[in-house]
């Protein structure tokens, strides 16, 4: 019996990002690999993976991720390989008011893949405040904000930094999220969501435009989930640029 896809899944290892202003950054990956598996090919395939991340993880870039995908279709003699990595990245963010330094957490993901299936995708998932029009319109004294979840999904013309994607999608939103806020900086996150309240709809469509404008960003696609504070349920939106352009 021919085995047509052989591959690997959820391997935990250390790995060094490149960061926008020149330096890495040491991070965990996940990482899932596969492979079409060549009728002559009998033996396990594991070592090939496991070997050639090894020796290909000290940075993580677009480069050494086109490369390890050419080293597996090589060494297997296979006709295309995906590989897909996720990772948490971090960003150094000081509170808008009291400067306060903290660290915010975004997942991305690397993902992509050579042969019949060519391709690659920078995807990151962004945290971010959204405050209900409806709420602000009808209320008398507030009106109910919640956190909502961004996630961008790019193939990039040219090079395109993963700090600069969470910096266009934080700008379309209500508010954007810190890891640690003083009072002061409370008061200003929230008089400023409140100031610019959104529907996941209008930020899903502003995040578009964003992208549609950047040069270097080709596909994309974008959705937003927000964890309404007032419903049991979320509130979602979702736009993709082959149905836009």
């Amino acid at each position: 019996m021919h085995i047509q896809v052989v591959g690997i899944k959820n391997i935990c290892t250390p790995v060094k990002v490149l960061e926008k202003g020149g330096g890495s950054q040491h991070t965990i990956a996940t990482i899932s690999m596969q492979a079409s598996m060549p009728s002559s090919k009998r033996e396990s395939c594991v070592e090939t993976f496991t070997s050639i991340l090894n020796q290909s993880l000290d940075t993580l870039s677009v480069e050494s991720f086109h490369r390890i995908l050419s080293d597996v279709q090589g060494s297997l003699g296979s006709e295309s390989a995906r590989l897909e990595m996720t990772f948490p990245y971090f960003i150094e963010k000081k509170a808008p008011v009291t400067d306060t330094r903290s660290l915010m957490e975004y997942s991305c993901t690397f993902s992509g893949g050579i042969g019949k299936d060519q391709d690659f995708i920078l995807s990151v998932v962004v945290p971010v405040t959204t405050l209900c029009p409806c709420s602000k319109e009808i209320s008398q004294d507030g009106a109910h904000n919640q956190r909502a979840e961004v996630t961008l999904n790019v193939e990039m013309r040219k090079f395109v930094w993963i700090e600069d994607l969470i910096t266009m999608i934080e700008q379309s939103a209500s508010c954007e999220l810190y890891a640690l806020l003083k009072r002061p900086d409370e008061k200003y996150v929230t008089e400023r969501a409140f100031n610019n309240p959104m529907f996941v709809e209008d930020v899903v469509r502003k995040v578009a435009e964003c992208a549609l404008a950047h040069e270097d960003i080709g596909w994309f696609s974008a959705s937003v989930e927000s964890f309404e504070s007032i419903h049991k349920h979320s509130a979602y939106a979702y736009v993709d640029s082959d149905e836009i352009r």
